[in-house]
C-alpha cells in the first residue's frame, strides 16, 4: 500500500490510538503476503521499539483498535496486549478478543520469537504453563483481600502469565487473583 492509501485508510489517525500527530508507516512482517502495514504515531512506534519505555496507561486505546477490521491492525494490537499481559485489563482485553485462526496464528509467530529468551514458568510437577493454559489448585488457599478460599482441586481456566515466572493470574469465584506456580498443577 502507498503511504496516501495508508491514510485514507486509517482517516489520518493512528490505528492504534487514535493521535494525529507525528505519523508514519509500521510493517508487521507476513510470510503469505497480505497487507501488513498499519499507520501508527510516533508515540506508538517508539513504544513498540522500546518495550522498557511503555507506558501501560498509554496502551489502553487498544480497547478500540483491536476491533478494526484490518488484519494487521488486530495483529499489532494482539501483540501489545500479550506484552501487557501482567495487567488485568489488558488481560481481560485478551480474553475478550477474537482472532480468526490465521490472523492470531500471524499474531503469535511474533509473540512467541519476543518470548524465547524469557525463563518459562513452571506448575508444581515442572511442567511448562503457557498463557491460556487450564491449571488446578493442588493445595486451599487463603485469597488476600478477599474473604474467600480457593479450594484444592479448583480449575482456573485462561489463566495469564506475569513477568515473575513464578506467578500466574487467573479468575477464582470472579475475582482475578495472583497464584504462586509451586500451588497449581497443568491440567
Amino acid at each position: 500500500m502507498t503511504e496516501n492509501e495508508l491514510l485514507s485508510r486509517c482517516g489520518g489517525k493512528c490505528e492504534l490510538c487514535g493521535s494525529e500527530i507525528e505519523l508514519s508507516i509500521y510493517d508487521l512482517p507476513a510470510s503469505d503476503g497480505r497487507d501488513n502495514e498499519i499507520m501508527i504515531c510516533e508515540t506508538c512506534s517508539g513504544q513498540i521499539a522500546a518495550p522498557d519505555t511503555m507506558d501501560m496507561n498509554h496502551w489502553r486505546c487498544l480497547n478500540d483498535s483491536m476491533w478494526s477490521p484490518v488484519p494487521a491492525v488486530q495483529v499489532m494490537s494482539y501483540r501489545m496486549l500479550k506484552r501487557l499481559n501482567g495487567e488485568s485489563w489488558a488481560q481481560d482485553l485478551l480474553d475478550m478478543l477474537y482472532l480468526e485462526d490465521d490472523v492470531k496464528a500471524w499474531g503469535d509467530a511474533e509473540v512467541a520469537a519476543v518470548g524465547d529468551d524469557t525463563t518459562p514458568t513452571l506448575d508444581s510437577n515442572g511442567a511448562v504453563i503457557n498463557a491460556g493454559d487450564t491449571v488446578v489448585i493442588i493445595k486451599d488457599l487463603n485469597v488476600k483481600g478477599t474473604s474467600f478460599v480457593a479450594k484444592r482441586g479448583t480449575a482456573v481456566r485462561n489463566i495469564a502469565l506475569t513477568n515473575n515466572p513464578e506467578h500466574i493470574e487467573g479468575r477464582v469465584n470472579g475475582t482475578r487473583i495472583v497464584i504462586l506456580t509451586c500451588f497449581v498443577k497443568k491440567s
